[in-house]
């Protein structure tokens, strides 16, 4: 790492730069990407980061979830920064600091860097000239029918065209490749966890449409006649037709939009700055979307449930981490629908499982200590819906502290579980509900409780949350997780997490279950749960045995019984 470190550094002379700024994203701003350069120059392999290469100094910044990982990947090279405290950074002055401009939005600069530094454009990616990794381009777009999305895509396109009139504008440059894909019903392969597909659209309010791609990528929507050939612009030649449009107004998403592309656009129009609509159209699933969902978890709630009776009562060897994991994806590999996982599986043992977005590795795993508890959080993609799941299993009689602490996570997980949503709607709120049996003792977790979830998309989907902060009003249809944890440092980590869909029913908004799998019953202190809680997981695991159980054999069919 230091070698590549010192390559860059010795391009500073040739820029004209004090220092470079690394983004993890690629130039479509996804979380998963095939390039992770932040990772080629610091060895972090978080989902979010930032790094700032200085002739002398090294810093990188990430939030709460990564704190004990990017000290084990990075530390040796990069002072480690929490992400709230990069907003006006003051330790960076008076330097002239190089950007790729495809990789970063202006507000991003503005907010970060701009007040006390000058920044400039560079748009060969340095790191690209250090390490340039080659990737595999030739998976083509695929579009999805009308009984697994349940809307037409013209449908979608009258909804934006509606806004862009309400708006006073005349087209929407979508940005972000998901957003491109709940329009238009396609998929792709673009990115290692999430169906993907690499491209922008923009959209008219007279309803006419220019997907902006790769052409070879586009020939199966044009050949099926999802697309037109006419509608489809070669990426190589964005700023040639941009020329050609008429109007004033252009909508650019304030969140994905870059600065190479905003200048681009800018050269014509003016530019509106706001959040593009489409991530509010699409939080919101229709019932098409959520049954589809709600039988993708069946298959996922039976292979999770089919790994937990596995290691916990028919495996005696010792295995370890990747060999759990490795395991859990023979089982959903079992189901014809499954494609691949919808994040990179979370398999950490005793002190591991206290690195909340750990990765093992053939090289560094551990051995499953049977005295050790052992966090899973896995999901996976499947042709009509996306899991995700975190289940904490023990395998011997655990310490009273811990079971306490597992009980106290469990409460703010049924808490949430049985929000009023008529009475609390907001996120924060809701987070709230979760902490409060763990900040009794003083404790607490640093990620939020909840993220939304995409439809056979990414796994993390905004706006909707369960955190501290986000204010975004919880809709009947939305998906979001409920994962509250905690985790001791060099010990042990604990999180229970399930999917929930809004649902309303006459009067009533509340969250409804969609994942399947019991929850670790050995490490729960019955003593500290109400009897409205012991009702909840009673009925939980009711309708869990319910709805899977004749896809058991007899023996795990009568162990899951147990739960009830």
């Amino acid at each position: 790492m230091n070698k590549r470190i010192n390559l860059l550094r010795k391009k500073f002379k040739k820029y004209n730069i004090d220092g470079y700024i690394v983004s993890k994203n690629d130039d479509y701003f996804t979380e998963y990407s095939k390039i992770n350069r932040l990772e080629i120059i610091s060895n972090f392999t978080g989902s979010a980061g930032l790094a700032i290469i200085l002739k002398n100094k090294n810093f990188l910044f990430t939030d709460g979830r990564y704190t004990i990982q990017s000290q084990m990947e990075s530390g040796k090279d990069f002072k480690i920064i929490s992400y709230d405290k990069i907003i006006n950074f003051d330790l960076v002055k008076n330097l002239t600091l190089g950007i790729d401009p495809k990789l970063f939005t202006y507000e991003q600069i503005k907010k970060f860097f701009l007040k006390n530094n000058k920044i400039k454009f560079i748009e060969k990616n340095l790191i690209d000239e250090i390490k340039n990794k080659k990737i595999k381009d030739n998976f083509k777009f695929f579009s999805l029918k009308k009984e697994i999305v349940g809307e037409s895509s013209k449908s979608k396109i009258n909804k934006i065209a509606k806004y862009l009139k309400k708006n006073k504008s005349d087209y929407l440059l979508v940005s972000a490749p998901e957003n491109v894909a709940w329009i238009l019903n396609i998929r792709g392969g673009d990115g290692p966890n999430s169906p993907v597909p690499n491209s922008r659209l923009i959209i008219s309010k007279t309803k006419k449409i220019f997907l902006i791609s790769k052409i070879h990528k586009s020939e199966k929507l044009i050949k099926d006649k999802i697309i037109k050939s006419k509608e489809v612009i070669d990426i190589n030649k964005f700023h040639q037709e941009i020329v050609k449009l008429n109007g004033k107004n252009f909508i650019i998403d304030n969140k994905s939009c870059s600065i190479f592309y905003e200048d681009i656009i800018k050269s014509k129009f003016k530019i509106v700055k706001r959040e593009d609509p489409t991530y509010l159209f699409k939080s919101v699933k229709n019932k098409t979307e959520i049954n589809n969902t709600i039988n993708s978890h069946i298959i996922d709630g039976v292979a999770l449930t089919k790994f937990i009776y596995w290691i916990k009562n028919i495996n005696k060897k010792k295995i370890t981490e990747v060999e759990a994991q490795n395991k859990l994806e023979k089982f959903r590999k079992m189901n014809k629908n499954y494609l691949y996982p919808s994040f990179d599986t979370i398999a950490g043992s005793g002190k591991n499982g206290a690195i909340v977005h750990y990765r093992a590795k053939k090289e560094n795993c551990r051995t499953i200590n049977k005295k050790d508890i052992f966090l899973c959080d896995s999901g996976g993609q499947y042709k009509y819906g996306t899991t995700d799941v975190t289940r904490t299993i023990c395998f011997s009689k655990p310490k009273a502290q811990i079971k306490d602490i597992f009980t106290k996570v469990l409460k703010g997980h049924i808490a949430v579980a049985n929000t009023d949503l008529k009475k609390d709607n907001i996120g924060k709120k809701i987070d709230a509900r979760a902490r409060k049996f763990l900040k009794k003792s003083n404790l607490d977790y640093a990620h939020g409780t909840g993220h939304g979830v995409g439809f056979f998309l990414n796994v993390h989907e905004g706006p909707q949350a369960i955190t501290k902060i986000n204010s975004i009003k919880i809709k009947e249809g939305m998906i979001l997780s409920n994962e509250p944890g905690y985790y001791q440092k060099g010990k042990f980590g604990i999180r229970i997490e399930n999917l929930v869909f809004v649902k309303k029913n006459k009067n009533k908004i509340f969250f409804e279950n969609l994942t399947l799998a019991p929850i670790e019953k050995d490490l729960i202190n019955y003593k500290l749960l109400s009897s409205k809680e012991k009702n909840y997981l009673f009925k939980y695991h009711l309708d869990v045995y319910s709805k899977i159980s004749k896809f058991l054999n007899p023996n795990e069919r009568k162990w899951l019984a147990s739960f009830i």
